[in-house]
Order: structure tokens, then C-alpha cells, then sequence
């Protein structure tokens, strides 16, 4: 049986940045879903406290893939934040998983002081700084594209997901992670850069790792055949196994 396939998008994301695989791995008859984290998106916010941390954005997530959605081994793929968040899932709730996906972050997820105050003063101005970081320079349309197709989530939104990546570190306990996982980079990606994901591959002892040529953080928007491809194929040899 085919593993049901999560996506959870990046800081100050939504679902929507995900839409060129799920609509690809729904018309190949999978079971595709992405989510918007508390406070994202069309779901509402359920923290009181501004500072959230990567463990309290798994609990979250947690509980809408296995109590609202009911997934069974589903394979959860993370981007950015995203994929700290799945790392996180893969440490805490390892057993119910099948898988994860790594798309652009790292084990550990810094972000400079200078970035981190724009997105409390002025969240609109950090945010177009971040979307044109994230895509090459051939590839700023996408970025347009992408910010117009994403309404901006609450003022303090974020930051506080930045907030949480600046804190978030588990390079230590990734040799405690026996999920199958898929590692994918964009080769010119300048926020979460190739070595973030060569540690990861290093020191996850189940991982396979791939570099993408011409796209950037947002890989998955800048190549999105590749990426689709690259997971297809993972997929399946996964299943195989």
C-alpha cells in the first residue's frame, strides 16, 4: 500500500508553496497532504505565547496528521522549518512514521540577528528579503510569484518561525534517527546551504542524499519536476523494501 505523503512548509509559508507536488503525487493516486501550521495559512493559531519552539510546531503537527487525520506510517516532508519539524516528528514519534523528506534546512538552523530583528519591526519587508534569498537570481519571478500567491500570515508570524530555527538544534541526536530519509538541496541554495544537508546525510544512517542543480532554497518551487521526480523514485524504493 502507498504511504500517505505530508508536506509542511517553511517559515512564514503555507500550504499553497507545496501545490506542484501535490497536485503531481495526487494524480499519480496518492494520498497528499499539506498543512498549514497553527497560525498559517486557513488554520487558526493555538499558541498563546509568541515564543514557540520546533518541539511545540511537532506537537501541533502531530496531532493533526494522527488525530484529525488519521494517517497511518505516513511519510512526512518537511522544507525549511519544515523539515526541523520532521526531524522532529522522526525523533519523537519515530514508530508511527514511514519515512521523512529533507528539503532544504538542517539539523541545526541559525538565522542572522540582523534578519531575525527586520521580521519583528518590519515582517513584510523581511519577507521579501527571504523570498529573494531563497530562489537564484534567474528564478525572482518565482519568487514573486510565490509572495503573491501566499497572503502574508499574521504580523508576528515570522518571526516567530524564525525564532524557533534560531534555537532549533539536534545535530547531536540525528544518529538516533532509523527512518528512511530522503535528503534534497538546491545546489545555490543560500539560506540552508549544501553542507547543512551533507551533515545530515552524514550522520543519518538511513539517507540518500540529492543536489539540485540551478535552484536555491526554494527548490521545490525552482525545480519542481526534479524534486517530484526524486521523491518518486524514493518512494518507490522505499515501498520496495
Amino acid at each position: 500500500m502507498n504511504k500517505a505523503l505530508v508536506f509542511i512548509h517553511g517559515s512564514g509559508d503555507n500550504a499553497r508553496i507545496w501545490r506542484f507536488q501535490t497536485s503531481y503525487f495526487q494524480q499519480q493516486g496518492r494520498q497528499v497532504e499539506a498543512l498549514d501550521l497553527p497560525g498559517h495559512g486557513l488554520r487558526p493559531d493555538i499558541f498563546a505565547d509568541p515564543e514557540v519552539a520546533i518541539e511545540n510546531y511537532a506537537q501541533a503537527a502531530h496531532e493533526i496528521i494522527i488525530r484529525e487525520l488519521h494517517l497511518e506510517r505516513p511519510v512526512i516532508a518537511g522544507h525549511s522549518l519544515g523539515g526541523a519539524i520532521a526531524l522532529m516528528l522522526a525523533l519523537q514519534y519515530g514508530t508511527e512514521l514511514g519515512g521523512i523528506i529533507l528539503i532544504g534546512t538542517g539539523a541545526r538552523l541559525r538565522v542572522l540577528p540582523a534578519l531575525l530583528d527586520e521580521a519583528r519591526q518590519a515582517p513584510q519587508q523581511a519577507r521579501q528579503r527571504l523570498a529573494e534569498l531563497a530562489v537564484i537570481p534567474e528564478h525572482l519571478s518565482t519568487a514573486q510569484a510565490t509572495l503573491r500567491e501566499q497572503p502574508s500570515s499574521g504580523p508576528s508570524m515570522l518571526y516567530r518561525d524564525l525564532s524557533a530555527c534560531n534555537n532549533f538544534d539536534v545535530m547531536s541526536r540525528l544518529s538516533e534517527i532509523s527512518l528512511p530519509t530522503l535528503i534534497i538541496c538546491g545546489a545555490e541554495d543560500r539560506l540552508t546551504p549544501v553542507k547543512y544537508s551533507d551533515y545530515l546525510h552524514k550522520h543519518i544512517a538511513s539517507s540518500s542524499l540529492h543536489i539540485l542543480p540551478q535552484a536555491g532554497h526554494y527548490v521545490m518551487r525552482e525545480q519542481p519536476e526534479a524534486v517530484n521526480r526524486t521523491i518518486e523514485e524514493w518512494l518507490a524504493q522505499i515501498t520496495e523494501v
